[in-house]
């Protein structure tokens, strides 16, 4: 063991700051695209129906061509001549059948309107190039296709203006030719709808309708498409009508100068964000698709696998139990080590409910690491032979576990956090499984005392859900990865063989559980073994101890990352534990947020009642698998009223902690040790009096 004060080892401790500058500046760009993307797909402002007509169109311009041009409150109409059909494609540009129908008019020599939404123009600008580089002409049937006289006037006002930023952008080009969506003939332009054509005409556009569906091309048409595998045939069987002498743009048959004009530099810039902001949105839509169903997959079969092991692990031989037959009593003294720093606030319900122990062979070594409170005071005014006091300079818990250590005086030791209250049966109930020759360590089951407040119920849930639960599965599948600090028994002479605790991580009590392992000792959980714990009672003070843990387990694991191609236990242990640790308490919260920005886009864009239906579903899972674990321990289903609050504030903090901890560990920053304020409520839950209470608890 190296004699190291974590005072100098965290000399230089920092804490990360870039990557929150990072996140402010990147999501923000990240939430726009989102928004664009859903704004621009799925049509928040809908605008999906056209409105009932109320009125129609006036008379001479429902007789006239199906070509309007608008000066001022005159309208003027044309048509193609005789023998000549202007094609025209509304839509698109469409991956699939834009190329065959370009290629099909290649094959005739023909020209055509392709009328595109400025969204897929925007989402494929090869192919409005390509309809431009082709001799085709382009003209604009808005942004999304929305029906122009149901849009409220901002969005009229933005399908327009996208469209040619968009057709700036691609081709370079600003259209004069517009269709409105969702019309026809001439007389389909009625009501509202002829109000946005009169607006549309008032910005300089020439609005492009079709003839009617009796009219023959001798007459003289132009013929309204969509792109697909029906335009395409309906394409095919006019080109090879011989009554038509010429197959045009409608700019073109109906004799009128080309609308198209240069986008400027400017406008090209313009239009190129749009472009990258559309590809952004949608490759961040599609990402997200995939990371949802990932992390959807990888959240249910986590809570599958939890309720599916710890119902084998109820169902398994007890083996390491009390009054196995196969296996004798426990009874050899034990040695209780007491780390603590700054503990008065519960230094004395600890020690007291240690000796109030059904187990009456006890050593119980407090060791006071340079405490500046009465931690050492209030331990060593306790009456009785089996307590011991050390006192020693500030170095650290790691070090002050092991100046107990060396102070043991039994084969069996139990480490005991200062702010943990014991059951008077936890000690016996906790060393029973070292009767087996192979168990090297025992997880007890450390309980929430104080929990009468919300976020203390939050903590209650996560202890019983999480971490107990875990350990169910982690014990039949032989991969324990930590034995609490809380509470937890081992053998003396395995805890010499490792060297004792390490200094050299934050998460030392994991660290000692993964080099057992890597020892070829077994670890098990014991969950009749009880004792509560303080928790937290600021979400300050959370984040502090969690950010710890985190950053000391991602330490621990990529120190023992070697197990993974070990054989025996240690190579159980880092294939399966070291893997659900990666899988499940890593990438899946680094996921997650991903699943409730995307929960919120599809609540937005994708329909509310599909959205709240999946996120009520996965809480109706989970509640369920919470109401087991409950059950397992003992505990009343009520604490589960709190478990949608929990998902809907409690998550989101430990997704930022393992965030926040990934990127200090990428890093290599060194972290400080986070101690707790404690208000020595560990026993509130089971009825047992306060010994102390801190002057900033009262």
């Amino acid at each position: 063991m190296r004699p190291r004060s974590n005072r100098g080892r965290h000399a230089q401790s920092r804490d990360p700051r870039g990557h929150w500058l990072l996140l402010v500046l990147v999501l923000p760009m990240m939430f726009g695209a989102l928004l664009f993307e859903g704004w621009t797909t799925h049509e928040v402002d809908a605008a999906t129906r056209r409105q009932d007509c109320t009125s129609p169109v006036p008379e001479a311009v429902a007789k006239g061509g199906p070509v309007l041009r608008f000066d001022g409150d005159r309208v003027t109409s044309a048509a193609v001549p005789a023998r000549t059909v202007a094609l025209t494609y509304d839509g698109g540009p469409d991956p699939v059948w834009t190329p065959r129908l370009l290629g099909l008019l290649r094959r005739h020599h023909a020209h055509a309107t392709f009328f595109v939404n400025g969204a897929k123009a925007a989402q494929y600008p090869d192919l409005v190039r390509r309809i431009r580089a082709e001799g085709h002409e382009i003209g604009s049937n808005t942004y999304t296709g929305a029906a122009m006289g149901s849009a409220s006037p901002l969005r009229a006002s933005l399908e327009l203006s996208l469209t040619q930023q968009a057709l700036a952008g691609s081709a370079g080009i600003h259209t004069g030719l517009l269709r409105l969506p969702q019309t026809t003939a001439v007389d389909t332009m009625c009501g509202a709808e002829w109000k946005a054509a009169r607006r549309a005409g008032a910005q300089g556009y020439t609005l492009v309708a079709a003839d009617r569906w009796f009219r023959k091309p001798s007459q003289g048409l132009i013929r309204q498409l969509d792109q697909d595998d029906v335009a395409y045939k309906e394409t095919e069987k006019l080109l090879g009508d011989r009554s038509v002498e010429k197959f045009t743009t409608v700019t073109s048959g109906a004799g009128m100068l080309s609308t198209d004009m240069p986008a400027s530099v400017l406008e090209r810039w313009q239009g190129t964000a749009l472009i990258w902001t559309k590809a952004l949105g949608h490759a961040f839509v599609g990402g997200m698709t995939w990371v949802l169903g990932i992390a959807g997959a990888l959240g249910v079969l986590r809570l599958l696998m939890l309720v599916f092991f710890a119902r084998t692990h109820v169902r398994r031989l007890t083996r390491f139990r009390p009054g196995s037959p196969r296996l004798r009593e426990v009874t050899d003294p034990v040695t209780v080590l007491v780390p603590a720093y700054n503990e008065e606030a519960g230094i004395e319900s600890t020690v007291r409910s240690l000796l109030a122990s059904t187990h009456r062979q006890l050593q119980i070594i407090v060791i006071d690491d340079g405490s500046t409170d009465r931690t050492a005071d209030l331990a060593g005014r306790i009456d009785d032979p089996r307590v011991l006091v050390i006192r020693q300079p500030n170095a650290g818990k790691a070090a002050a576990l092991n100046t107990g250590l060396a102070h043991a005086g039994h084969d069996i030791v139990v480490m005991v956090d200062a702010d943990t209250v014991f059951e008077p049966d936890a000690v016996q109930r906790l060393i029973q499984p070292l009767a087996h020759p192979a168990v090297g360590a025992v997880s007890g089951n450390t309980k929430v005392g104080n929990r009468r407040r919300l976020l203390g119920r939050w903590q209650h849930l996560e202890y019983v859900f999480g971490f107990n639960l875990d350990r169910r599965m982690f014990e039949v599948l032989e991969c324990m990865p930590t034995v609490p600090g809380a509470i937890g028994a081992f053998r003396r002479d395995a805890l010499m063989g490792v060297g004792g605790v390490s200094e050299d991580t934050l998460a030392e009590d994991t660290d000692l559980t993964m080099a057992l392992w890597q020892a070829g000792w077994r670890v098990v959980y014991e969950e009749n073994a009880i004792a509560w714990t303080e928790v937290p009672t600021s979400l300050r003070q959370l984040w502090r101890q969690r950010y710890r843990w985190c950053y000391g387990t991602l330490q621990a694991m990529w120190k023992h990352r070697r197990a993974v191609a070990e054989l025996g236990p240690a190579g159980r242990f880092g294939r399966r534990g070291l893997s659900y640790l990666v899988l499940f308490q890593v990438a899946l919260p680094l996921l997650a947020p991903v699943v409730d920005v995307f929960a919120l886009y599809g609540a937005l864009f994708r329909g509310p009642v599909l959205s709240a239906g999946v996120w009520l579903g996965f809480l109706a899972l989970q509640l369920t698998c919470a109401g087991y674990a409950l059950r397992l321990d003992g505990e009343n289903v009520r604490a589960l009223w709190a478990m949608p609050f929990q998902l809907l504030v409690y998550r989101q903090l430990m997704y930022l902690v393992v965030i926040q901890s990934v990127v200090a560990f990428l890093l290599g920053t060194r972290l400080k040790w986070q101690r707790m304020q404690r208000s020595g409520t560990a026993a509130q839950q089971i009825g047992q009096p306060v010994a102390y209470r801190s002057l900033s608890s009262r």
